[in-house]
């Protein structure tokens, strides 16, 4: 650690900030992703599976909704919790 901490020091502050805007994209990614994953997990456990080997209109229907109350779900989040930073940083 004591090497990456100096290597961090020896960067100008534009590479400095080039490292994190970096690190925020690679971690928004990994977020996307296990959200994803999830998504999709929890709607097939939830929607699939009684059909045999095909979706039948009834699953496939039941995933659209599911799909589409979990992206709804995660945009009100995020929009509250912006909110909140907002907030937070205007005290």
């Amino acid at each position: 650690m004591d090497q990456m901490a100096q290597q961090i020091k020896s960067l100008t502050p534009q590479q400095r900030q080039a490292v994190l805007v970096q690190a925020q994209n690679e971690a928004n990614m990994k977020i996307r992703a296990d959200l994803l994953n999830k998504m999709v997990a929890a709607c097939y456990d939830k929607c699939a599976g009684t059909s045999g080997d095909k979706l039948d209109s009834r699953e496939l229907s039941c995933l659209a909704a599911c799909h589409d109350r979990y992206l709804e779900t995660r945009a009100s989040v995020q929009s509250a919790l912006q909110m909140r930073q907002q907030a937070s940083g205007s005290m």
